[in-house]
């Protein structure tokens, strides 16, 4: 007796997704590593070899101008995007496949980046450079969250608006969709980012988040709890105490990618929670 069995890890149709993925982990861990390669051979006497990776830099004037490579990231965003959106017309899976590719490649090398266009300056190695890794972090939960089969504003199903063209049908799916938006909004507002973004995938912590405490520097901490000791207390309390182990490992994690694995002390993470966590000032103040 033969048993066949088929693993389908991921449909056809999100195989240019899937792709894009993998090439956006992929290429960053590696610029990551080429990058801090760099670093550490920058100082060397001796001349590098031709295969040893190195900045790319170009004469101008009585120096040379560094290329970063969020530039080359940026061009292929670009052409691939282009790609794709002609593709849409008449392109297969496979075609699509090998632009989302290029799109990943191109996406991880910007977003790798991401700090310095953020705050406009070089910092890729200083405190603000980890922007840049919080950024990948969410760019590869969304796309993880998308191959998984979920869709934004999945709380309802969109194909009742296109199988019942009722009145009724149509009135009940905008109700909700704009319910799941405003509750979004409410999330964002209370800083809860992540659970907004999923909760845009995963509607029912939308409403968690929603009813739970806002975080203490967010905007409706702002209009609402700072006439209201109490209640501010508790949420910088609560904030602290859910902070702790990720913070923990988010510095870990960082600490990992950016070449020096070390589990923080106690005094770095609450160093960092010092800086993260305070309480929003009343309306008209200034932080």
């Amino acid at each position: 007796m033969h048993v066949t069995a088929h693993l389908y890890l991921v449909t056809r149709d999100r195989l240019p997704l899937l792709c894009c993925l993998v090439a956006f982990i992929l290429t960053f861990f590696v610029t990551r590593t080429l990058v801090r390669y760099i670093r550490r051979h920058a100082n060397s006497d001796k001349p590098p070899k031709w295969w040893q990776p190195r900045n790319i830099s170009v004469s101008q004037g009585g120096g040379g101008m560094h290329i970063h490579h969020m530039v080359i990231g940026i061009i292929l965003v670009m052409l691939s995007g282009i790609t794709m959106v002609t593709l849409s017309v008449s392109g297969g899976v496979p075609e699509f496949a090998v632009a989302s590719t290029f799109f990943g490649i191109g996406a991880a090398l910007v977003l790798d980046e991401f700090a310095l266009v953020l705050h406009l300056s070089d910092v890729y190695w200083e405190e603000d450079g980890r922007t840049s890794v919080d950024a990948v972090f969410a760019a590869v939960a969304v796309a993880g969250l998308l191959i998984l089969g979920f869709n934004p504003l999945s709380f309802f199903d969109i194909n009742i608006w296109r199988e019942d063209q009722t009145v009724f049908a149509r009135t009940v799916v905008v109700v909700v969709a704009v319910i799941t938006l405003l509750l979004a909004v409410v999330v964002l507002l209370k800083g809860k980012v992540w659970t907004g973004l999923v909760g845009m995938f995963i509607t029912p912590l939308l409403f968690v988040g929603a009813i739970r405490l806002s975080r203490p520097h967010a905007p409706w901490a702002r209009w609402r709890y700072t006439t209201r000791p109490r209640k501010m207390h508790r949420a910088l309390e609560r904030e602290r105490w859910l902070r702790r182990p990720v913070v923990q490992a988010k510095l870990w994690v960082q600490d990992a990618i950016a070449g020096t694995p070390k589990f923080p002390d106690d005094a770095a993470v609450d160093k960092q929670l010092d800086r993260e966590i305070h309480a929003a000032p009343a309306p008209g103040q200034v932080a």
